[in-house]
């Protein structure tokens, strides 16, 4: 059986690699649209709730109204020095690579899946008209592709990891508090 679950949240990114409007900051209604497969134990298989506790709670935390930004983009340590300087609180959502949405897919793919659902397909839409479908094979291609990349990066330029904590996640987010960008 599938249950499917929809999620949004609003965040700021731009496409560092590209040459276009994409370059600029800008923002998005992210909309997530997660296939789950579930079995069926009795009357029913899963509460929907068992998703929307730890999923909404997690993309408040980590995602909404915060900004994706690639570790290796020379904006990211502008805004670490900006926020050294000046004390101000930004929530920046950390990548090891440009916040593309298929990057993004990857990123939620592997931080839904390890809260323990076994999540088929993820459908991010950026846009009214522009939706990713990446599936379960997507991204264990993925996983290969970026495992040597993330193994050659260094400790500070390091994007977090999700943390499963006493059967709830930890952010893993930073939301710095005039300490710059701190080493993990």
């Amino acid at each position: 059986m599938i249950i499917q679950k929809d999620y949004k949240f609003y965040a700021a990114h731009r496409n560092e690699e590209l040459q276009d409007k994409c370059r600029n900051l800008h923002g998005h209604r992210y909309g997530i649209q997660c296939f789950f497969e579930v079995e069926r134990t009795g009357s029913y298989s899963t509460l929907f709730s068992e998703f929307d506790d730890k999923i909404e709670p997690f993309l408040k935390a980590e995602y909404d109204h915060g900004m994706l930004i690639n570790i290796h983009d020379a904006l990211y340590e502008t805004l670490c020095d900006h926020m050294e300087r000046t004390g101000e609180t930004l929530k920046l959502k950390r990548f090891t690579m440009p916040t593309t949405v298929e990057n993004l897919a990857f990123q939620l793919f592997t931080e839904i899946s390890g809260m323990g659902f076994r999540l088929l397909r993820l459908e991010v839409r950026e846009t009214e008209t522009s939706v990713l479908d990446y599936t379960h094979q997507d991204w264990l291609d993925d996983r290969r592709r970026f495992a040597s990349a993330e193994d050659s990066v260094s400790c500070r330029e390091q994007a977090p990891r999700p943390l499963a904590t006493a059967g709830r996640i930890a952010s893993d987010s930073t939301v710095a508090k005039g300490v710059g960008c701190p080493a993990l």
